[in-house]
């Protein structure tokens, strides 16, 4: 293999590991929202004379794909820098691309002013977890895709 086709395949497997990143995330994050009221979707689907089991799924798997995509649009920018470092250092444990998951997630959802946000309100709590599991899992997925190779091509 050439060096070139080495670097359009890494390049690839960055871009589909991303992507693959982002569905994740949304899950995760879409899970972490709803769990907590699920008895009320199925209560509305009865209010609306459909079987309890219909609406949750659609409503699930349409919020995964418009997160998954306002996540992508969201976090290219940050995350093409990341992964332009991580890349350079050739950093592949399994740990760092949690963090930085985590990181990127909580950073995109609160700004980068974490002072205001230490009272102890349950509501915060709990959207602060979800956050940080939603940036965990796409940065373990991400590493499953691309950063387990990362720094490969040099």
């Amino acid at each position: 293999m050439t060096a070139a086709m080495i670097a359009l395949f890494r390049l690839t497997m960055m871009f589909v590991g991303y992507v693959w990143a982002c569905v994740a995330a949304s899950l995760v994050l879409t899970l972490g929202t709803l769990t907590p009221h699920w008895g009320d979707l199925g209560a509305l689907a009865n209010a609306l004379g459909a079987p309890a089991a219909d609406v949750p799924a659609a409503a699930l798997w349409s919020v995964v794909g418009i997160g998954a995509f306002i996540i992508f649009a969201v976090g290219f920018i940050p995350m093409l820098l990341v992964i332009t470092l991580v890349e350079g250092f050739a950093l592949r444990s399994v740990a760092i691309y949690g963090v930085i998951g985590a990181v990127l997630a909580l950073a995109a959802a609160y700004g980068l002013d974490f002072g205001g946000y230490t009272a102890p309100d349950i509501d915060l709590m709990h959207e602060r977890e979800v956050f940080a599991a939603a940036g965990i899992a796409g940065g373990l997925v991400y590493w499953l895709f691309a950063g387990r190779r990362a720094g490969v091509w040099k």
